[in-house]
């Protein structure tokens, strides 16, 4: 459920770059890299770059479709947002149609390549992420902050899907990976939302968790979430998954967010939102590789794969 942040300005577009924006692939790259890590976590080292590829592939596919149906069912909302308006719907360089087309051929194919390539229970996952986002996620966000919730599954999907796509199971494991993503999810997004919420008044959107907006109570849920985080990244030591490392680089790196959700908090301003926005951004690669980092140098599992 990560949002694009990036303010759009006037510039000259080619159909590519209209393809690209549609798809939000820079967004679609940070979700993907959750599923590869994950993957290759429960993988152990034992999987070829072959099908590493194919779950890139499908869940890019994926990611990009859920992106593209977000920007047709929002494309009226998109033109009166600064960040949004120049969008190619918006701005009539793409009509729905042609969107709706181009995000099925993405969709369609990102979940048979996860089912066929993989296996059909990341198929199924795929399939549910994309439907949630587009279709729950969506149009909630006018409705009621609780959107935020809703739309923290399907963004704490990615690393479920890579540990699935090895395991073909939904074990221990795999919901810890899945309830760490979760958790970070709602510092990761209000602090977003804290600094872009004029604009999403704009559109209607109730993304703050406070009918007040960017007050202390809103602040409080962050550091409260935060907070939170802490301990839910501990489970992957309390099932013996992991050893000193990845315990000594998880506490650290959560205490400095919950450093910076504290800081919000005390302030109330959007430059403390913008730190604990690229907090966020640091914090999620940093805890998924010390995972990996600690899997192959305290338990030796790791050989190159073929």
């Amino acid at each position: 459920m990560a949002e694009n942040t990036e303010i759009s300005t006037p510039a000259k577009h080619s159909k590519v770059s209209d393809y690209i924006q549609f798809a939000k692939l820079r967004l679609a790259s940070l979700v993907v890299f959750s599923a590869v890590i994950c993957y290759i976590i429960a993988a152990k080292g034992d999987f070829t770059w072959q099908i590493l590829g194919w779950l890139t592939l499908g869940g890019f596919l994926v990611t990009g479709a859920s992106n593209g149906f977000n920007q047709i069912i929002e494309k009226d909302l998109d033109k009166l947002m600064t960040r949004t308006h120049n969008r190619p719907l918006p701005q009539s360089r793409m009509t729905v149609a042609e969107g709706l087309v181009f995000a099925a051929i993405m969709g369609i194919t990102g979940v048979l390549i996860l089912w066929i390539k993989l296996n059909a229970l990341t198929g199924i996952l795929g399939l549910i992420a994309m439907i949630l986002y587009s279709l729950v996620y969506t149009p909630l966000k006018r409705k009621t902050p609780f959107a935020v919730f809703v739309g923290a599954f399907p963004g704490a999907l990615p690393p479920l899907i890579g540990w699935v796509g090895y395991s073909n199971e939904i074990n221990v494991q795999a919901l810890i990976v899945f309830a760490i993503q979760f958790m970070w999810q709602f510092p990761h997004f209000w602090a977003i939302a804290w600094r872009l919420n004029d604009d999403y008044l704009k559109a209607g959107f109730k993304m703050l968790p406070s009918s007040g907006g960017r007050d202390k109570q809103s602040a409080f849920q962050i550091l409260l979430y935060a907070l939170f985080l802490i301990p839910v990244s501990m489970l992957p030591a309390s099932f013996n998954m992991v050893g000193w490392f990845y315990v000594t680089v998880t506490l650290m790196a959560g205490a400095l967010f919950a450093m910076q959700a504290y800081t919000l908090f005390k302030k109330c301003d959007n430059d403390s939102a913008s730190k604990l926005m690229f907090g966020s951004f640091i914090y999620l690669p940093v805890v998924q590789l010390a995972l990996l980092i600690d899997l192959y140098l305290y338990f030796h599992t790791f050989y190159l794969p073929t």
